[in-house]
């Protein structure tokens, strides 16, 4: 079950007509939005207290936030009705969709090039010794979370193709789920495993992190100095993930939050900085299309695991 950590602030009303607003409040008393696992409760609380303050503001309703612990808690949130709104990645937003066939694109971020993609990307301590994807044999490896895409869909993907049994001892020592991108970079710094996956936008100063992503966030914090780590295996590109919605509330709410979306790094660069974590330069508009392979692959991971 979620875990409901937030607080309702109510204030005037940007962008949307009163009527509208008493329309929707008579059917949805608080709109509900699901936050991700991978960094600690507190500082994703944080990151996000300026976007439900302007949200709610602009919704003319509360908004109240619910950090997850695991990936699968907002996917379930939102299956169960329970959530109104998330940002997932690729693979989440895939894989809850196939659960419930109840959610939709609303936005996708857009990259300072004008991309919509990142990449996975395997990461080791600069003074392991290792430096391929072959030196990797007879070491550990930790996954992010099973329901992230560069955490361990694709990666995990992209190794069964190369021929690695992904089973313990057979080529790693050991695999396991970190609890998330930031944990496992931090259990590879404590040599709790050798190696961990996680995702960056590949563009930008390899120094200081990239422009977005994991690696970015934990420099920014202090928490990671990139001299100390070697990325040693790069996926292909994998579609940034969606902000999604409930597909079955009401027409004029979801478009409301799409505009609050699309307006939001124009507006208040500084909150959208802090949702993102990063430096792309906002929102588009996002379609299923853009999901399909993924939607694709994990049918394919699904079959796998049953056969």
């Amino acid at each position: 079950m979620l875990r409901r950590q937030a607080m309702a602030m109510g204030a005037a009303a940007l962008g949307l007509g009163l009527t509208g607003a008493r329309a929707r409040a008579e059917t949805l008393k608080e709109f509900r939005i699901g936050i991700l696992g991978g960094e600690n409760t507190q500082d994703r609380l944080v990151r996000y207290d300026a976007f439900q303050q302007l949200l709610t503001e602009h919704l003319r309703m509360p908004v109240k936030l619910f950090p997850a612990a695991d990936y699968a808690g907002v996917m379930q949130g939102i299956a169960a009705g329970q959530l109104e709104a998330a940002e997932f990645g690729a693979s989440g937003f895939a894989g809850a969709w196939l659960d419930c066939k109840c959610i939709e694109p609303v936005v996708v971020p857009q990259e300072a090039d004008g991309s919509t993609y990142y990449y996975s990307v395997m990461v080791v301590r600069a003074d392991s010794g290792i430096k391929t994807l072959a030196d990797m044999k007879g070491h550990s490896l930790a996954w992010a979370d099973p329901n992230s895409t560069s955490g361990y869909l694709i990666p995990s993907a992209t190794l069964k193709t190369k021929g690695i049994n992904l089973a313990d001892g057979a080529y790693f020592t050991k695999t396991g789920f970190s609890g998330g991108h930031e944990q496992g970079v931090v259990a590879v710094l404590n040599k709790q495993y050798d190696a961990a996956v996680t995702w960056t936008s590949g563009q930008g100063e390899k120094s200081e992190g990239y422009t977005r992503g994991n690696l970015r966030s934990m420099v920014d914090r202090k928490m990671l100095k990139m001299s100390d780590i070697n990325i040693i295996w790069q996926s292909g590109k994998i579609p940034n993930g969606p902000w999604a919605v409930r597909s079955a509330l009401p027409a004029d709410l979801k478009k409301s939050f799409e505009a609050f979306l699309l307006d939001l790094p124009k507006s208040h660069r500084k909150v959208y900085d802090d949702v993102e974590k990063g430096a792309g330069v906002g929102y588009v508009p996002a379609t299923m299309e853009l999901y399909q392979d993924i939607i694709d692959l994990r049918l394919a991971e699904r079959g796998g695991n049953r056969s």
